[in-house]
């Protein structure tokens, strides 16, 4: 954060508790980055009472600039939300003051005395939105001092899952593995063993046409001891969510996500993986998954061969429709 972010009041505001621990994390050291003498004082406002925020708001000792965060003050009993609002509103140029809130109901009478009061807003509102936990991958990477291309971005997502606080630490562990730069080979090898990522390793490459990329992501599956029934249901989600998505046409991903129920960032990935398909194609890999299906549950004599035939005879299926 720049020198702008240490001085006067900031509010982290948001139902992340990771990001408001984050932002408020990052408004400290950036204050103590500006001034190495900063005073450096925390209060919890759950149970805090104004005598205690006035003990720390007074002038120092040494006349040094001072630092107070407030963590939690949705949680601040009334009379102790009103010495935070009046301390804000004070815009004493030698304090800082960080606060944070979730963003609810509660003490919203605070929140809205402290944006009246000029001070800073940090959203730190939960992503919900695949694109904006996309964003905030490719944050984490350079936050860390690499970079992450967007196909490795999307397979964390995938390994990881949601949680804002793996998601930060598996990035920036894999640009310290990686050396910086961090591809989906990287993060196959950091997640081994994850059957999310593998389906969607093998999946993917073998929807996009890449014959020796999907047949090695197969095999590294395969010999990590990933079961062949979950690289099957991998590659029959991936067909049928591109026959589903080439069927109503392009359009917007937000708009073809209502209408075919599915979530936006499925639907934009989906319509990535469908490019080069025809109908006639799709229709002819959806008899290729539903038949591998079968087969690794019992069917054929060897699972392994059963999902190698499938991702070959999928790349094949694309490749003829392509050109009939």
């Amino acid at each position: 954060m720049t020198d702008e972010h240490a001085v006067g009041a900031h509010l982290a505001l948001g139902d992340d508790e990771f990001l408001r621990s984050r932002t408020s994390a990052d408004l400290v050291a950036a204050a103590r980055a500006a001034d190495s003498a900063l005073e450096v004082q925390e209060l919890n406002a759950s149970g805090s009472e104004p005598g205690q925020l006035a003990e720390m708001l007074g002038l120092s000792l040494f006349a040094q600039r001072r630092l107070v965060l407030i963590e939690g003050t949705h949680d601040a009993a009334k009379d102790f939300a009103e010495a935070v609002a009046q301390a804000v509103e004070a815009r004493d140029s030698d304090l800082v003051l960080v606060l944070t809130h979730s963003g609810g109901a509660r003490n919203k009478a605070l929140v809205d005395r402290v944006k009246r009061a000029g001070a800073t807003v940090h959203d730190c509102a939960k992503l919900t939105r695949h694109e904006d936990r996309l964003r905030f991958i490719r944050r984490e990477a350079q936050r860390a001092g690499g970079s992450i291309s967007a196909a490795a971005a999307a397979a964390i997502l995938d390994a990881v899952g949601n949680d804002l606080r793996e998601l930060s630490a598996a990035t920036g562990q894999l640009v310290f593995d990686a050396g910086g730069e961090i591809e989906v080979d990287d993060v196959a090898r950091y997640h081994r063993g994850r059957a999310e990522i593998t389906g969607f390793s093998v999946a993917e490459r073998a929807l996009v046409g890449d014959l020796p990329a999907a047949l090695e992501a197969l095999r590294w599956a395969l010999d990590q001891g990933v079961a062949a029934v979950l690289i099957a249901d991998a590659l029959a989600d991936g067909v049928r969510t591109a026959a589903r998505v080439v069927s109503v046409g392009r359009g917007d991903p937000y708009d073809l996500a209502r209408t075919l129920g599915l979530p936006p960032w499925k639907v934009k990935r989906a319509q990535q993986q469908a490019r080069g398909w025809k109908v006639t194609g799709l229709h002819e890999a959806l008899q290729i998954v539903a038949k591998v299906n079968a087969d690794v549950k019992g069917v054929a004599a060897s699972a392994d061969y059963a999902l190698e035939s499938a991702v070959r005879q999928l790349i094949a299926a694309k490749e003829s429709s392509a050109v009939s």
